[in-house]
């Protein structure tokens, strides 16, 4: 594996080793020793799977403290357009998003630690896309900012009709949404 710090520090891309031949491939796409001595000291217990249709986009989500969640995302079918977004206050980041394509093709992910918010846009006719938390999901501090707030200014990939849930229509911008994150130099 390896691990390349993204233009926020604390994002880190994960290309992964693939052994291929003619029956395929193999990855490891996780281990927890190589994890530490790359000094991600985190401990994921729960995984989640979601399939998605092209145009679909969710996000930008977040669970509040204490059940913030790191999550390690990555998709094993089709393609998208991962984006994290620095929530911390006091972050000399604080507003500032990082986009990376994830697909079934490049094999790459992305480690999002907590305090960031994430979202994805599927660019392909379909996309399967897992991840694994840190936290349990917690519905009662479960928080999103509008994927299209002018103050993040994300560069979305839109291509044809885009798909979003109510919820996600209806999402505060980061300056209003409910938010208990402080940066920690």
């Amino acid at each position: 594996m390896k691990f390349i710090p993204c233009a926020i520090p604390d994002l880190v891309l994960i290309e992964f080793d693939v052994h291929a031949d003619a029956r395929g491939y193999f990855i490891e796409s996780y281990n927890q020793r190589t994890f530490h001595q790359a000094g991600l000291q985190v401990e994921f217990i729960q995984d989640n799977i979601s399939v998605s249709a092209r145009g679909t986009l969710r996000g930008l989500h977040y669970q509040l403290n204490p059940h913030a969640q790191g999550k390690l995302v990555r998709v094993t079918q089709g393609q998208v357009f991962d984006v994290a977004v620095d929530i911390r206050r006091g972050s000399p980041w604080y507003g500032q998003w990082v986009g990376v394509e994830l697909s079934e093709e490049n094999k790459k992910a992305l480690y999002i630690p907590p305090g960031f918010a994430h979202g994805f846009y599927v660019q392909s006719e379909r996309a399967q896309f897992m991840y694994k938390c840190t936290q349990l999901y917690s519905p009662h501090v479960d928080r999103g900012i509008i994927w299209n707030d002018p103050e993040i200014g994300i560069a979305w990939p839109l291509s044809g009709e885009l798909i979003l849930s109510e919820k996600d229509k209806v999402r505060p911008s980061l300056a209003a949404a409910d938010n208990n994150f402080t940066y920690v130099g």
